[in-house]
């Protein structure tokens, strides 16, 4: 039987999500699942979330990092790392590597890499999408995958999620995108992290796995390790898909996929 894990978990302390890191750790035993990563968001400046709706005050972090690490010490046939999901954010850098560091002294081992945002415009937001009609696919894509691969290189992340994100709504581009996916794998490869395959994107509107087949084929050329994620908002989403990920891995090249554990050091789960 395959060791299925989930990289990619957020709870209710976001303030998009329901459910708690309790109830997150007891759907992922209920699913079997060998390893899980709770990745809670880091908080953005508060100019871009002053409603803390997209993410969490640092204050409410280190009680979810506590509970997060009690889950860990009593769960049974269940790993489970205390990891967080920061944003990469256009002309804040600094932000990100300073609230990755705020992290860390709160125990966070594992930090995903996102980008959400060119600009002001946050182009993975359901009620943000007037911005598609003055930023058309292609100008959109490649803004997006010039930002990712700044983020990849950046030395900031472990792992770089969902990263075909800019597809969400099916938007594509009109030109030929090997020549993106093979700057992304390099910038992946350049700055040695993981990718993400990550089932969300079946349940949005594009309805494909983040990244698609050939953008996943270039990062297994070029050597670029893999784990998977569900990016779970409630607990009914808890291991979303995770086989099915593990087949296009498996098609795409990759004959293992990696559980992060912190510090660079990885859990091999053979596919």
């Amino acid at each position: 039987m395959r060791e299925l894990i989930d990289c990619h978990i957020h709870t209710e302390v976001c303030g998009h999500a329901t459910g708690t890191a309790a109830q997150m750790v007891s759907a992922a035993v209920f699913a079997g699942l060998h390893g899980i990563v709770m990745t809670e968001h880091l908080p953005l400046p508060e100019d871009l979330d002053p409603g803390r709706e997209l993410s969490p005050p640092m204050c409410d972090l280190i009680s979810y990092t506590e509970q997060v690490r009690e889950l860990a010490e009593r769960a049974k046939g269940l790993r489970v790392v205390l990891g967080a999901e920061a944003d990469w954010l256009p002309g804040r850098e600094d932000y990100a590597r300073a609230v990755r560091a705020e992290a860390a002294s709160l125990g966070v081992e594992v930090v995903l890499g996102s980008v959400h945002m060119m600009g002001d415009w946050t182009f993975d937001d359901p009620n943000d999408l007037s911005g598609w009609d003055t930023t058309g696919p292609d100008e959109a894509w490649q803004r997006y995958f010039s930002l990712w691969c700044d983020a990849a290189r950046s030395g900031a992340f472990d792992v770089m999620a969902h990263p075909d994100l800019v597809k969400k709504f099916g938007h594509r581009p009109s030109f030929d995108c090997r020549e993106l996916y093979a700057e992304a794998a390099a910038a992946a490869a350049a700055g040695g992290v993981l990718i993400e395959a990550s089932t969300a994107g079946w349940r949005k509107p594009v309805a494909e796995l983040y990244p698609g087949p050939e953008l996943l084929r270039a990062f297994a050329d070029a050597g670029v390790g893999a784990t998977v994620g569900s990016d779970a908002h409630a607990p009914a989403e808890v291991g979303y898909r995770i086989a099915d990920a593990y087949a296009e891995l498996a098609e795409a090249g990759y004959t293992h996929v990696c559980l992060p554990l912190g510090g660079g050091n990885v859990e091999r789960i053979e596919l």
